[in-house]
Order: C-alpha cells, then sequence, then structure tokens
C-alpha cells in the first residue's frame, strides 16, 4: 500500500511483535522508516562497492573496462532495487529526515566511485571534478528512470539494458576522451 498505508501496528502484526515494541524500538513511523532505509542503502551500497572495489578494478587493465563495470554496478543495483528505491527517493522529496540520509548515501557511493576509478587516465585538468560529474550523471539519470519512468521525456523505448550500454559509453567517452585528446 506504500509508504503512506504503512502502520506501525501493521508493522507491528506482520513481525508477529507487540506494537509497543516497535514504538520502543523506533519511537514512530519515520524511526521505523529511517531504521529501513538505512538498511537498504547500507546493503545496497555492500552490494555495489563488491563489485566496484579498487582491487577488484585494477585488475581490468583496459581503463573502458573498469570504468563499464562501475558504471554498470550501480546501473544493475538500482535495477534490481528499483521498487523500494523509488519509495526511498521519492519520500525524501517529503520528509527531511529520508533526505539527509538518502544524501548521505549517495555521497559516499560517489566517493566509493571516485577511490574504485582512481587509477584510470582521466582526460580532464581536473580529474575529481570529472570523476564527480561522471557519478552525478550516472545516479541522476538511474534516479530519474527510478522515480518518473522509462518514457517522462520520449516516446522511444529505453531497455534498462540500453540505458545501461548508453550510460557506459558516455562516461567512457567523457572521462577517457577521444585518443587526440580533445
Amino acid at each position: 500500500g506504500g509508504v503512506d498505508a504503512l502502520t506501525v501496528a501493521a508493522v507491528a502484526e506482520r513481525a508477529g511483535m507487540a506494537v509497543g515494541s516497535i514504538y520502543r524500538r523506533f519511537g514512530d513511523k519515520e524511526g521505523l522508516l529511517l531504521a529501513i532505509q538505512h538498511a537498504f542503502t547500507e546493503n545496497l551500497q555492500a552490494e555495489i562497492t563488491e563489485r566496484m572495489s579498487v582491487e577488484r578494478l585494477r585488475l581490468l587493465r583496459d581503463p573502458a573496462v573498469a570504468i563499464a563495470e562501475a558504471v554498470g554496478a550501480i546501473t544493475d543495483a538500482f535495477r534490481a532495487h528499483e521498487a523500494l528505491l523509488r519509495v526511498f527517493l521519492l519520500l525524501g522529496t517529503r520528509h527531511e529526515a529520508v533526505r539527509v540520509e538518502g544524501s548521505r548515501v549517495s555521497v559516499e557511493g560517489k566517493r566509493y566511485f571516485t577511490e574504485a576509478l582512481r587509477h584510470t587516465p582521466v582526460a580532464h585538468p581536473d580529474p575529481e571534478a570529472a570523476l564527480d560529474f561522471a557519478f552525478r550523471l550516472v545516479y541522476a539519470t538511474i534516479a530519474h528512470r527510478i522515480t518518473q519512468g522509462e518514457f517522462l521525456e520520449s516516446d522511444r523505448p529505453l531497455p534498462w539494458n540500453e540505458l545501461r550500454s548508453h550510460l557506459q559509453t558516455a562516461v567512457i567517452s567523457y572521462l577517457l576522451g577521444t585518443p587526440d585528446g580533445r
């Protein structure tokens, strides 16, 4: 029934716990939502960082392959958890605490992305800024897709696998530039 239909009583019943136990542990519905969000985002972050760990990406000698793997890790994880991400992304527009937690995790995700690709020869005067922008491009595109759907800005279908491929190509081109340096 969505977040608005969620009640502490319903959660307690489903968990086989007393309502008072839920209130003692989480305080209120918002505390419960934040606990769910925190557990979910920690698991999501672990899933992504495992796929784009520094050690793993350094084994991929081709910088384009390493970038594609990092972008693919984010895209695949977000796609796999699309429904719950939609709840928290949209809820964050109405609840400050949810937005703050989502922002914290996103900034941490950017830090992992940057660290994982630090060894990549970025073709920009400011590699840190370029990696920051690349992460923002990927994150914003996927978050937009999750919250708004496939057809908001175009009537042309763009399945997840194609979105992933186009994002990989765009980020590789942006970070590595062309062979002549332009």
